[in-house]
């Protein structure tokens, strides 16, 4: 079969290779369809050498073949491949935080995700074990691949701060390319907030006011200032950073209100200095919080709100084959959602 491999720091490439065999527990999953994420720009550019590895992991399907031992899964079935590859029993994932395992993962790791440790999705086939498998029912599955990320991610980032999302609250949602439209269309689904929409790119902000902002700013040295004002000096109740560098981190702490909920997203590189006294950094009370993937509850709950038609994954499609062209735009910054990566079987 063919997929896309990283081979080197910097280089990926179109190669040959086997299809998985499965174990007893595993199910062979005929790909439809695998998103690409700003993850994948990181795991290209790190600077190790690692053996050949198949990227992607936002990945929907079809089952094609089931293990011996599997149950409630038949050839034909559409699924999405979970992202977290927890190992289901420690305390942790019995609590339903399996994004926080105490065995797959620790302070220093994350428990593994399909491409980002074992073979992905962007490729002819994938072997998963079927625990890692949810249903799509009537969704689409050359469209669902991002529910695993971009709308798993976002959710729980988004749930971990209902608390602060009741009526007359605002929220602001920073960046809104591939989880941050995913992102602004679940806070409209779910909560009363009132919804500002930020970013550098006027068609996204467009498309936010078309899914639910109220307000919307292009991002610069004014927006907090203007946040500020129609929020009558004290801030948004709940900030989500999807982007995560310096300026949008620096916009973050600049407009969050006391006792608010300051969700960091993306992965950018910004920082913050946090000091623990009451004029340091961040008003008194705020609630802060770097979100890892989502659990279980919220991959199930993201299947819903798609299947409802309360968030609809903005996507552009392209060939496996053309998977280079689909890194180079997303680098670039030319994709208003996300972009999925379809075999041609």
């Amino acid at each position: 079969m063919r997929a896309l491999q990283l081979i080197g720091p910097g280089i990926i490439e179109l190669r040959d290779v086997d299809v998985p065999t499965i174990a007893s527990d595993e199910v062979l999953v005929r790909v439809a369809g695998a998103g690409l994420c700003h993850s994948d720009l990181h795991m290209l550019h790190a600077p190790i050498n690692r053996p050949p590895l198949t990227l992607g992991h936002e990945t929907a399907g079809w089952v094609e073949t089931v293990g011996a031992d599997v149950d409630g899964f038949t050839a034909g079935d559409p699924v999405l491949v979970y992202l977290v590859w927890a190992c289901g029993q420690c305390r942790s994932c019995l609590e339903g935080r399996d994004n926080s395992c105490e065995v797959a993962g620790g302070r220093a790791t994350l428990p593994p995700c399909p491409g980002l440790g074992p073979a992905g999705g962007m490729a002819e086939h994938i072997a998963v074990k079927a625990r890692f498998l949810e249903p799509l029912g009537t969704l689409d599955p050359v469209l669902a691949g991002p529910l695993a990320d971009a709308a798993l991610t976002s959710h729980h980032a988004i749930a971990g701060a209902m608390h602060r999302l009741g009526s007359g609250t605002t929220a602001v949602v920073i960046g809104l390319g591939g989880l941050g439209h995913t992102g602004l269309q679940i806070l409209a689904a779910l909560s009363e907030a009132r919804l500002i929409g930020v970013d550098l790119d006027q068609e996204k902000l467009d498309y936010a006011a078309a899914h639910g902002a109220t307000d919307t700013f292009l991002s610069d040295e004014s927006t907090a200032g203007k946040i500020l004002d129609i929020t009558n000096g004290y801030g948004a109740d709940a900030v989500f950073d999807f982007t995560g560098v310096q300026a949008t981190v620096d916009l973050a702490v600049n407009c969050i209100a006391p006792d608010g909920a300051l969700r960091f997203v993306g992965l950018g590189g910004g920082t913050l200095q946090y000091g623990a006294l009451p004029w340091s950094t961040l008003p008194w009370g705020v609630d802060l919080r770097k979100s890892y993937a989502g659990t279980r509850a919220d991959q199930r709950a993201v299947i819903e709100l798609a299947a409802a038609g309360k968030i609809t994954l903005e996507t552009k499609q392209y060939d496996l084959e053309d998977g280079l062209a689909a890194f180079d735009d997303l680098a670039a910054g030319r994709l208003l959602g996300r972009a999925i990566l379809v075999p041609s079987h």
